[in-house]
């Protein structure tokens, strides 16, 4: 049987995705109870000034960048069961992706909320959105800026289910 000790709290858990002869599995949740959900996941990409500038003013080749790199976050949330091979297939109830651009440090952050009403969490569709819409930005713009770093990307918050709530 495989162990994990979490961190701060020093609590034992079993690693869900591994059955007691180590191999790996999709965790059966037929018998958890449906429950409003909701994960929020954030990452950052860091630009050049010019490149800040370019996408602020709708000035980059491929078009709108941000706009673009929000449907793509949201896209990559539904599919998410098609990346993770553990990952349970969902019916997302909201998907949204914000930017929040910072022009002194000169990087756009990327929040990404997801919500369900289901018997599993939203958690790694929230951080494929962020990473996703992250990579996005990066593709639309690597022709001015090559330099650019994507960092940071981590579960903020998360509600619902057994495990109750977590923040960062």
């Amino acid at each position: 049987m495989f162990i994990w000790k979490i961190g701060g709290n020093n609590m034992d858990n079993k690693l869900t995705h591994f059955d007691n002869s180590g191999n790996a599995r999709m965790v059966d949740v037929s018998e958890k109870k449906e429950t409003a959900r909701v994960a929020v996941a954030v990452s950052k990409i860091k630009v050049s000034a010019e490149t800040l500038e370019l996408i602020e003013a709708g000035k980059i080749g491929k078009g709108d960048v941000l706009g673009v790199a929000r449907v793509a976050g949201i896209m990559a949330s539904k599919q998410t069961s098609n990346l993770i091979p553990m990952c349970h297939p969902l019916m997302i109830t909201s998907c949204n992706v914000d930017f929040d651009i910072n022009k002194d440090e000169s990087y756009i952050g990327i929040t990404a909320t997801v919500k369900i009403v289901d018997k599993t969490g939203v958690e790694m569709e929230a951080l494929t959105a962020a990473t996703v819409a992250a990579l996005t930005i990066y593709d639309m713009c690597k022709a001015v800026d090559k330099r650019m770093i994507i960092e940071g990307t981590h579960l903020l918050k998360k509600t619902g289910g057994k495990s109750g709530e977590f923040n960062f």
